[in-house]
């Protein structure tokens, strides 16, 4: 999934999340920080939100049911990966939605999962911490072994 993509899926399911949210068109354009004519053009489909307003989006709507499903997982967590690329330092707790994510590797410690959404790639450790995120299969997989490796050193030492 590209930046563009996000862009297009939120605008066209801002309308649902606006309706789960129990807001109305004045209260979602405050809260998202757009003018009530925007938010009505944007859910028309006659404008696209900007990218800072999707990051807003997928950061305040996060835990709601139909963006979960429409982005296969935390949509913040994928905005956050499309704006940096890569995600290898960082150590964030998952929401852990199994049903969205297709086990490719996985070890006592660490599972590699591919989103069958947006069909980016993550990392998690037992507790369901990221330890890594790419859209690049051959990188996670070597990052996977990379992880597995030092976690047998961590444990003999």
């Amino acid at each position: 999934m590209t930046k563009q993509e996000l862009i297009e899926l939120i605008a066209s399911k801002l309308k649902l999340i606006r309706i789960e949210a129990d807001f109305t068109h004045d209260r979602m354009a405050q809260v998202i920080g757009v003018s009530k004519k925007t938010l009505v053009q944007i859910e028309q489909g006659r404008l696209l939100p900007s990218w800072s307003t999707v990051i807003i989006i997928c950061a305040l709507f996060r835990e709601q049911d139909s963006l979960i499903n429409a982005i296969g997982g935390d949509a913040l967590e994928l905005a956050d990966h499309l704006a940096r690329e890569e995600l290898s330092a960082s150590k964030e707790k998952t929401l852990g939605v199994k049903i969205l994510w297709k086990i490719v590797r996985k070890n006592e410690n660490l599972i590699l999962q591919k989103n069958i959404v947006s069909k980016h790639f993550r990392i998690v450790d037992e507790d369901h911490f990221r330890l890594f995120s790419s859209f690049n299969e051959q990188e996670a997989k070597e990052r996977f072994m990379e992880l597995v490796k030092q976690k047998k050193r961590s444990h003999t030492m």
